[in-house]
């Protein structure tokens, strides 16, 4: 399943990297973007007076349709297949709920399988994970310092971005 994205988004992996100063943080862009081949797009600086700071932090508000659309189809089949798997284990098994009545009991498994998948697709449209990211942009803005976002292809270009940001002294806060 890791090959099928789930949402609609072309970054999921995400990073804001807060710095102290404009300067710094416009240095380490520059130098991150450089020294990972990433395209100017994906590396962001948030400034404490940025109008958009929401937008730059979440450009692919087109995406979020997908995503709706995307996670709650593939995560409801996906549950509807798990229970129909846990289904033909159970009847296998000569379970008496099963066996007595298997096409009430097969029809309540995948049933309630799908509803699980689909509450599985609202949490991830959900992104709760997106929610520290954010705070911690809008915190740094508060708190009159610039941060570096970094819009990541994968969890790898993540994770150099993130090293990458942290020795130059940034605070770094990642999506999952």
């Amino acid at each position: 399943m890791s090959n099928v994205p789930v949402t609609g988004e072309v970054s999921n992996s995400k990073l804001a990297a807060v710095f102290d100063s404009a300067r710094s943080a416009r240095a380490a862009a520059e130098a991150v973007a450089e020294a990972l081949g990433l395209q100017p797009a994906q590396v962001q600086v948030i400034t404490p007076d940025e109008p958009r700071a929401d937008a730059r932090l979440e450009p692919e508000s087109h995406g979020i349709w997908r995503t709706i659309v995307l996670a709650h189809m593939r995560l409801g089949i996906l549950g509807g297949i798990v229970a129909g798997l846990v289904f033909a284990l159970l009847w296998m098994l000569d379970v008496p709920f099963i066996s007595r009545s298997p096409q009430a009991a097969g029809l309540v498994m995948v049933g309630f399988g799908i509803v699980a998948g689909l509450f599985l697709g609202g949490l991830v449209v959900l992104r709760p994970d997106h929610d520290r990211y954010i705070q911690a942009t809008h915190d740094a803005m508060d708190a009159r310092r610039t941060t570096v976002v970094v819009h990541a292809f994968s969890t790898e270009q993540q994770k150099a971005a993130g090293e990458f940001l942290a020795a130059r002294g940034g605070e770094v806060t990642r999506t999952l």
